[in-house]
Formats: C-alpha cells, structure tokens, sequence
C-alpha cells in the first residue's frame, strides 16, 4: 500500500504524456490543420494524427511498475478469482470484456455487448485507458483478428455487469465523477455561447460518468425488490442481491482540475488555451 501511494503521489503530467513543447506544438498543429483542411492535408501528406497526445510515458510507467504476467499465479494461487478489463472496438462497434479466470465462466453475449475469456497483457490495459481524442487507439486480437480499441466506458451500458458475470457478490465502486449533482444546485445560463472544450467535457461526461451512476441505480433498485420476495421466489430467479459500496468525489473533478491548471506546463496551457479551456 504504501508503494501505491508513493507511485499516487510521484505522478506528474509527464508521467501520462508528453508535454514539452515541441510536442505540444507539433500535435496542436496536426489538429487545426486537420480541422480547417483536414481532406485536403489527409490526401496530400496520406497522415492523420492519432491522437491529440502522446501518452508513450504511460506505457512505460505501467510497464515499470505492473507485471501482467503474475496474473496468471495470482489465479493459480487462489489470491485472486478473476480480473476483467474492457474496451470499444472503433472496428465493429462492440463493447468487449476481457477477462482472464480459472473458473468456469461462460463467456455472456448482450446487445451489442460481449466477453471473451483472453490472456490480459498491458496491450489490453492501454485499449481500456485509450480516452477517445485524447490517446490513440490500441491494436488487439479477437478471435484471430486485429481490431482498434478505445476506451472501456465508451458503449458500456452496465459497468458493474463484468464483475456481476465473473461471480461477484459485493462490489466496490469508485467512480470519478458524483453520482448525482446536490439539490438546487443550478447554474444560470450566461450569454457567451459554449466553447467546444466545454461541449465535448459534456459529451465525454455522458460516456464516461452517466453509465456508471445509471447502472448503480439499476442494482440498488433490483436488490430493493428481491428483498420484498419470499425465499423461494428468490431462488427460483437467476438474479441475486449484490451488496454495493461507492466512494465518489464530493466535488466536481473538473473545478478541482481547473483550480491546478497553473501548475501544468507552459506548452499544456498554451495547447489549452488554443482549444478554448
């Protein structure tokens, strides 16, 4: 514990991305120039950027400190009964769980949703991580494939789902953003138009945040209503109650981001700037 904390407390934004200024530069460059005559640069040049940053560092920080490999002992040893990570295939449109057990665990197949029993690598860990925009896409293998991968919370309707599907019976929440915003807290509308940086934070707020709260509310109610039946209605349905805890920021992450956004490097901010924050 004390590792992880000091790993918390050491990480810089250099520890993500690249942020000096050439890079910054050079990728702030591609964007506009792809966003103005972006058709005509795709043709010409036969390059488009991947991502608006470079996130290299983060790779190589995972690689330094997580041994994907010790999964397979900790299964073997019993320490741990499954691990799932999940991702959007940019290439077909699903929705994929990863997961690696030694249980017996019949891989489940939902709209648009699915699950395939894999060998999970840091591959898998940076596709999971791939916000989209902002990191580029991760290359895996499905069922003898290649696909690119994005995010895990893009498409994910139900994010508790894996952990219910691989056998869990209490499950740990941490979300990233409030589960719900206080009462009577409304903000007045104001006369300037929103910059894009604010209407793309709300759309990626709708991918990332807004399942997650959906679907804690959706399992709270199911455990509700299983405990208004008999015993013997409860054990004649598949579903059972899963006791849930969820820790959740008090506090917009966004307004503590922006209280800090001095401390970021010169490069980061001018990039900012130009993109409206």
């Amino acid at each position: 514990v004390d590792g992880l904390v000091h790993l918390w407390q050491g990480l810089h934004v250099e520890s993500i991305y690249r942020a000096n200024a050439f890079e910054a530069v050079r990728s702030g460059a591609r964007w506009f120039s792809m966003l103005s005559l972006g058709w005509a640069i795709a043709r010409w040049t036969r390059s488009r950027p991947r991502s608006l940053l470079d996130n290299t560092p983060l790779r190589e920080l995972l690689g330094r400190y997580l041994d994907m490999d010790r999964i397979e002992a900790m299964l073997e040893g019993g320490h741990l009964r499954a691990l799932a990570l999940t991702g959007s295939s940019y290439t077909t449109g699903q929705h994929v769980t990863f997961f690696q057990t030694h249980h017996h665990v019949v891989p489940w197949l939902r709209e648009q949703r699915m699950a395939v029993q894999a060998r999970l690598t840091l591959n898998h860990l940076m596709a999971s991580s791939a916000i989209p925009f902002i990191f580029p896409a991760e290359s895996l293998e499905l069922d003898g494939m290649a696909e690119w991968f994005g995010d895990g919370s893009m498409r994910q309707s139900a994010p508790i789902s894996p952990a219910v599907h691989l056998g869990a019976d209490r499950v740990l929440v941490i979300g990233a953003g409030r589960m719900k915003e206080p009462e009577g807290r409304r903000v007045g509308a104001t006369e300037l138009h929103p910059s894009m940086v604010q209407i793309a934070g709300h759309a990626l707020s709708n991918i990332f945040l807004d399942a997650l709260a959906v679907d804690v509310e959706r399992l709270r109610r199911i455990n509700r209503t299983l405990a208004l039946l008999p015993r013997e209605s409860r054990s004649a349905t598949a579903l059972r109650p899963i006791e849930l805890l969820v820790i959740a920021p008090s506090r917009r992450l966004d307004d503590l981001a922006g209280e800090h956004q001095a401390s970021l490097p010169p490069s980061v901010r001018a990039l900012l700037r130009a993109f409206g924050v």
